[in-house]
């Protein structure tokens, strides 16, 4: 039976776990929360888990909520959880053990017996130090161990027997959020989305302050767009979770930062978490502002029916993806600052992530992007052993290349010197205030002296060899935030950056304002203003800004390309701009001229534009 009405832009799944599962062997509790569910929320597929932590599920009633969704026109798939227990630090099977292997291979030909799509949760990981593994590793390191490992497991215990079994099984493999450091637990970005059929992507950020990963909301978006750049048109979704949410405006400002990343589908987690009642949470100090996310909009837009006398969490996906989907279709290309960061890297993890919370809209590709006129390059880097070479290539084209303090501190002795001989130290300043130039004299003042204390490494450079075109000031001395260096036909900046990258949101709005105009260039979107408000810019002239804040914020934006007026994509209003303020050669390199245009955007909202003439 087909479904219609469905979300016009993606496709909605929900996730099911075994335990879940196994509940609805009651035939009235599988009914009353179908009827909870896709009352509020419009389902287009379900994934019915097979196996997690040490239990399978019934083949039997595997066919009957099978069933039981067909009927109703719902999509189905199977999943699979590889943790070996329920435990809080996780535990994952150990794959040197003979046993174990076998148990992984049952579990995926069952599933394969039932589905013909399998995704793999999230813990499709190797964590293991068992007296097996330790003998098994031999001399190789962990990160190399387990990568062969999941390499082999990958092809001998699911891929192979599942397809023996079904020929025509689709096999994706869902990737945590945790991407700096895949590697070392044995996920490999380089090989394996190329033996999978499909790769799927864990855009959960929860709370960046109380949780134990402290994520940024950016990365929502960031890493399906990394992902996307990893497996062109074979990333499947993203996948949002209820946890570690403060107030109800943080679930749908992953789902909407999954959905502005423009995923194809997105995964509910899970089933049970969508029936609980709606807590509002911290949310007292915009509540009465009609942000976003509406929430007596949200409650007037449940219509009860039978049994379903509430609103549930499952309204607060439905109301969030409904609001996204009127305007989704008008946005092209996702764009940004193209950045690289290579297969099996890590270093200043997770920067990228900062970046777009300070409105930089950053392109994450495992590649070095040669076709970008600016490339924005993390300490990650290092791990490319020809990224030196990559650097003056780009340099000689007459391109830009932006690189960070951690990055340039491991290039040290390695051959940056050829290009600009910096000294990254051992010394930390506390700085207090900022002033930026270009070239010889004085200084103009960035921001004020009453800003919060920020602890910079210190960069020592050669005068008039390198140029500090913005300075951090710390007792009357100046220290470089951002220095330039032309070589060849391009030209070199060094980004310093805070030793807590949290810190970033204390630099003064002039601060990141005049990074901007060196690391953005003529970008064709910017924006400027508070930290914690993102950009998302498209490559048809549409662009989302979505502020994160508790409060009210006051932005500017700035186009190019000669257009005269922004339409709201949702309200249809149209804004008139006003020329930029011209930019001369002692405020920075000259771009392109901009049009302005003053916003305001409420707190945990956003607001969607066209460029218009």
């Amino acid at each position: 039976m087909a479904r219609g009405g469905q979300y016009k832009n993606f496709r909605v799944a929900v996730y099911i776990p075994a335990g879940v599962v196994e509940r609805m062997k009651d035939p009235q509790w599988l009914q009353s929360t179908w009827e909870t569910i896709s009352l509020q929320l419009k389902v287009d597929k379900v994934y019915i888990e097979t196996y997690r932590s040490q239990h399978i599920v019934d083949e039997q009633l595997l066919e009957q909520v099978k069933k039981f969704f067909l009927d109703r026109g719902v999509q189905v798939a199977g999943g699979i959880a590889h943790t070996s227990a329920d435990a809080r630090q996780f535990e994952t099977f150990s794959y040197a053990d003979p046993k174990e292997r076998e148990y992984v291979k049952k579990i995926s030909e069952l599933t394969a017996r039932h589905f013909d799509e399998i995704i793999l949760d999230d813990f499709f990981f190797h964590m293991s130090k068992s007296d097996a593994d330790i003998a098994a590793k031999g001399s190789r390191s962990w990160t190399q161990y387990r990568l062969e490992t999941m390499g082999d497991v990958s092809r001998r215990l699911v891929l192979e027997p599942a397809r023996a079994v079904n020929p025509k099984v689709k096999i994706v493999i869902k990737y945590p959020n945790w991407y700096e450091h895949f590697q070392g637990l044995g996920y490999d970005l380089d090989q394996q989305p190329k033996m999978f059929d499909g790769i799927y992507t864990g855009t959960e950020t929860r709370d960046p302050v109380v949780t134990d990963q402290h994520l940024q909301q950016y990365e929502s978006y960031q890493i399906f767009r990394y992902f996307e750049n990893i497996k062109p048109g074979g990333n499947g979704g993203g996948w949002v979770d209820t946890f570690s949410v403060l107030y109800v405006d943080r679930y749908a400002e992953q789902l909407w930062d999954t959905m502005f990343a423009k995923a194809p589908e997105i995964m509910l987690f899970n089933w049970d978490l969508l029936i609980p009642p709606i807590r509002p949470g911290e949310r007292d100090a915009w509540k009465d502002m009609h942000t976003s996310f509406d929430y007596d909009q949200m409650r007037a837009s449940f219509h009860g029916s039978g049994a379903v006398s509430q609103p549930t969490m499952a309204r607060v996906a439905g109301y969030s993806l409904e609001q996204v989907d009127q305007f989704l279709g008008k946005l092209g290309r996702p764009i940004g600052i193209k950045s690289y960061k290579p297969y099996q890297s890590s270093g200043e993890d997770f920067l990228h992530n900062y970046f777009g919370m300070i409105g930089i809209p950053v392109d994450l590709y495992p590649a070095f992007p040669t076709d970008a006129k600016v490339v924005l390059l993390t300490e990650s880097a290092k791990y490319d052993r020809d990224i030196v070479n990559k650097i003056k290539q780009h340099l000689r084209a007459g391109k830009n290349v932006v690189i960070t303090s951690g990055l340039l501190h491991a290039l040290q002795g390695k051959g940056i010197e050829d290009i600009v001989e910096l000294e990254y130290t051992d010394h930390k300043v506390l700085v207090r205030g900022y002033s930026g130039g270009f070239g010889a004299g004085n200084g103009s003042e960035l921001g004020n002296n009453a800003n919060s204390a920020v602890v910079f490494p210190e960069i020592r450079f050669l005068t008039n060899d390198a140029w500090p075109l913005i300075r951090g000031l710390a007792s009357g001395n100046g220290f470089p935030i951002l220095l330039m260096n032309r070589y060849s036909k391009g030209i070199l900046f060094v980004w310093t950056i805070p030793e807590n990258f949290n810190d970033l949101y204390e630099m003064p709005p002039p601060v990141v304002s005049a990074i901007k105009d060196y690391v953005l260039g003529d970008f064709p979107v910017r924006l400027d203003g508070p930290s914690k408000v993102s950009l998302f810019a498209y490559d048809n002239g549409t662009f989302i800004v979505e502020s994160f804040l508790d409060k009210e914020a006051e932005i500017t934006v700035s186009t190019t390309g000669g257009f005269t007026m922004l339409k709201n994509l949702v309200t249809g209003e149209v804004i008139n701009g006003q020329p930029a303020p011209a930019r001369s050669l002692q405020q920075g390199l000259l771009g392109t001229q901009r049009l302005s245009f003053r916003l305001n955007v409420k707190p945990h909202s956003y607001r969607v534009f066209m460029e218009a003439k």
